[in-house]
């Protein structure tokens, strides 16, 4: 039987088939799994009705869907019949190994819990307070007759709450209900149960003992249910005395004894009916709210009930999607294994295929070496034969001629022997022919130690950790930024990729990078550093670096890396006709003496308009640049539109912003109203921030690190440094980094100068009039 009942248990949910669907693999799957399956697929781009195929959970053979989805699949009306009559045969042993389990429902388990509490409750609340006055028999009689529909609205929510299931899953829940007026043995099948009398008739015994007449008419037949559902919850105190009231000093159901002659006689008691609709559904009355207080402690329980199983409803629909997408996880972790593991075989094999290959080329190449170097070995010997049988018949005829005792032939024979003796021992070379000892094959050598150590580490390529960007190396001007950083898999990178833009001062960089629509992208780069053109001048860029190989990608961590300011010049088209300029346009002296110069609309020209401004006009971004002031008391620095007035102080108009000094007092100018700030009387070096996107004009104490003074300007046009000087000369250092002390200026000065601006936007601590130097 164990075996049979794993062939008919579905592989999604472990149990027995449950209106089974045959899949064209020939495997079958319960319609509710398949249901969930396609669930799990689901998100709010996709919606259920557009999923048109999945797995199979046995064999991954992909399942497609026509326009009907799941309806459009065959049922598998063979497998259903086999399980049903399985299920009888199990059902008949009632200690067989599965029937405890199979008993269990097969649907979520929170539908029966609340349906079997409302059963309880409602199916037992049809006795007031009042039923307690008679007898405890009197009492428990007339409640089993006089409340007979309220028993069978127990049994038909009873019954509604069978009707929610299968009828696979009833057969298991309901097993065959036997009469219980029969005398046979076994007894007849039940085919009516009365709710009243609580007793299940078999046709012939209903016929008999419970005919339709009075008193038997107000009675309410159903269809047969267990004893047990249509039984009453009994008294904890009171044997076999069902409960039909609700104790509202101690929480608790009682039955009438309890309220006769137990120890709730004195406390307040309730109906189960009522207290079942007041709990069910509570409702404040505008003219009770005293009682609503009062019973709100008494509601507590029930109240935490009902939302202990709202919310374990939904944590079990929450657990079932998560369950569902697990499930998908782990199929996407099958399919993404099976397609490795084909991989790594396939891989192999080529590699195998490959060492054959070479097996079979190197093979080769010893069987042609060894017939070569044996074909010359041949000839060699063949040489020394020659030689050997000549040398032989040579000696020979020596050894006769010395043996020879006339002397008239020795004499004769002698000599010739002696001169080819002679001429054999000279020519020994060829007698005696070389011997190539590289022939013998043995400095041949096969080393594969390379390559095993290379076999050895195979392993899967995983993606490149995250290269970490340098910032103490990278590198600005005031349109480029070079890039370095540092790969820990640099000989496991294929390439790199750059990606930056222009930092908003949004501090989630995972939302930054996520719009993608302002990023710049520099694919395919080869080194650990590059160089990008074409930026704006002082502004603060994200840079984010990618290592990618075929295994995927990884990002480094954002580093903000900001351009130089936008470097400058003097122009000498604007220079006042009494300041000299160096050759560089970098320095401008006051010269008392008229120089010749012609009169343009853009040159300073004003009686003491002793000024000059930049050659560049700023329109975005951040800038600093520094003024050497050398021994000069007297100037104006600061910006100015270009429709600034050129034959007037700078500030004394609404179109330009100064900070000035005057022998001793320093001041900061704007549209004719000035105010003084503190300084020092040594300020050599005067610090200029520019930010233009955020609407800010600052000076600095560079040498000192000390903030002076900031305008909060709503720049509305470009704007061009301005300078101007009655005395000495000073000089001009532009396209400068932003230090490090601007960025640190204090909160505390900061919102101090913020509060003076919004005073000078009221004129409150601005003088009227302008002081003038003499």
């Amino acid at each position: 039987m164990e075996t049979l009942e794993s062939e008919l248990t579905c592989p999604i949910c472990l149990e027995l088939f449950e209106d089974p669907l045959l899949l064209p693999c020939a495997h079958s799957l319960c319609f509710n799994c398949a249901h969930r399956i396609l669930v799990s697929h689901c998100s709010t781009s996709k919606p259920l009705e557009s999923i048109s195929a999945f797995q199979c959970p046995t064999c991954r053979y992909v399942i497609t869907l026509n326009h009907r989805g799941l309806e459009g699949l065959k049922r598998n009306v063979t497998l259903q019949n086999i399980i049903d009559r399985f299920q009888k045969a199990s059902l008949s042993g009632p200690n067989s190994p599965t029937e405890s389990r199979r008993l269990q429902p097969q649907r979520p388990y929170t539908a029966t819990i609340s349906g079997t509490i409302a059963g309880t409750i409602g199916g037992s609340g049809g006795t007031s307070g009042g039923s307690a006055r008679g007898s405890p028999a009197t009492s428990s009689h007339s409640h089993s007759h006089a409340n007979h529909a309220n028993h069978a609205n127990h049994a038909n929510h009873t019954n509604h709450t069978n009707a929610n299931h299968s009828p696979a899953v009833v057969a298991k829940m309901d097993p065959r209900i036997s009469c219980q007026f029969c005398e046979q043995d076994p007894p007849r099948e039940a085919v009516k149960t009365c709710v009243t009398c609580e007793v299940s008739y078999c046709d012939r015994c209903l016929r008999a003992t419970h005919p339709n007449k009075k008193p038997f008419t107000s009675h309410r037949l159903v269809e047969p249910v267990p004893d047990t559902h249509i039984r009453g919850l009994t008294c904890l105190e009171h044997e076999n005395e069902k409960v039909n009231m609700y104790c509202l000093v101690d929480d608790q159901l009682i039955c009438a004894l309890c309220k006769l002659v137990g120890r709730h006689r004195e406390h307040q008691v309730s109906s189960l009916t009522e207290r079942f609709d007041k709990l069910k559904a509570y409702q404040v009355s505008p003219g009770r709210v005293s009682d609503a207080v009062m019973e709100a402690s008494k509601t507590s329980a029930a109240q935490t009930l009902e939302n202990n199983l709202t919310n374990l409803v939904k944590r079990n629909s929450e657990l079932e999607n998560q369950m569902a997408k697990l499930i998908q996880i782990c199929q996407q972790v099958e399919v993404n294994t099976a397609m490795h593991e084909a991989k790594l075989v396939e891989e192999c094999d080529e590699l195998v295929e490959i060492i054959r290959q070479r097996k079979q080329v190197i093979a080769v190449k010893i069987k042609e070496s060894k017939v070569m170097k044996l074909r010359k070995l041949a000839q060699q010997i063949a040489n020394c034969r020659q030689c050997l049988e000549r040398s032989s018949a040579l000696i020979t005829q020596a050894e006769q001629s010395l043996k020879e005792n006339d002397h008239a032939r020795f004499l004769q024979t002698a000599r010739n022997v002696a001169e080819r003796v002679a001429m054999a021992t000279a020519s020994s070379q060829v007698l005696i022919p070389d011997v190539n000892l590289n022939e013998a094959f043995d400095n041949f050598a096969l080393d594969f130690s390379r390559e095993k150590k290379i076999l050895e580490g195979l392993d899967y390529l995983t993606a490149p950790n995250p290269p970490s960007i340098r910032d103490e190396l990278c590198t600005a001007s005031h349109d480029t930024i070079t890039v370095h950083w540092t790969s820990e898999d640099e000989f496991s990178v294929t390439s790199y990729e750059l990606q930056y833009t222009i930092y908003t001062g949004q501090t989630n960089f995972i939302s930054l990078y996520n719009s993608a629509d302002s990023w710049m992208i520099v694919p395919n780069i080869k080194q650990n550093h590059y160089t990008v053109h074409g930026l704006q001048s002082g502004t603060r860029y994200i840079f984010f670096v990618k290592a990618i190989n075929q295994a995927g990608s990884r990002n480094s961590e954002p580093a903000r890396l900001k351009t130089n300011s936008q470097p400058f010049k003097l122009d000498p088209k604007t220079a006042h006709k009494k300041l000299r300029l160096s050759n560089d346009c970098l320095t401008m002296e006051k010269d008392e003496s008229s120089l010749k110069k012609s009169h343009t609309p853009e040159r300073f020209s004003g009686t003491g308009s002793y000024g000059a401004a930049g050659n560049v006009f700023i329109d975005s971004g951040c800038h600093y640049w520094e003024v050497l002031l050398g021994a000069s008391t007297w100037y104006a620095i600061g910006v100015a539109y270009k429709s600034a007035p050129k034959n007037e102080w700078s500030g004394k108009n609404s179109s330009s912003w100064v900070f000035s000094r005057c022998n001793n007092n320093f001041m900061v100018r704007h549209d004719g109203k000035e105010m003084l700030v503190e300084a020092s009387l040594q300020l050599r070096r005067l610090g200029v921030l520019l930010d233009y996107d955020n609407n800010s004009l600052s000076f600095y104490d560079a040498m000192n690190s000390q903030h002076i003074h900031t305008f909060e300007v709503s720049f509305l046009l470009p704007v061009v440094p301005t300078f101007m000087i009655w005395n000495k000369s000073v000089m001009i250092l532009s396209g400068l980094p932003v230090p490090d002390f601007v960025d640190g200026v204090a909160s505390d000065l900061q919102e101090q100068q913020q509060q003076q601006m919004g005073l000078c936007r009221q004129e409150s601590p601005y003088l009227t009039g302008m002081k003038t130097c003499h």
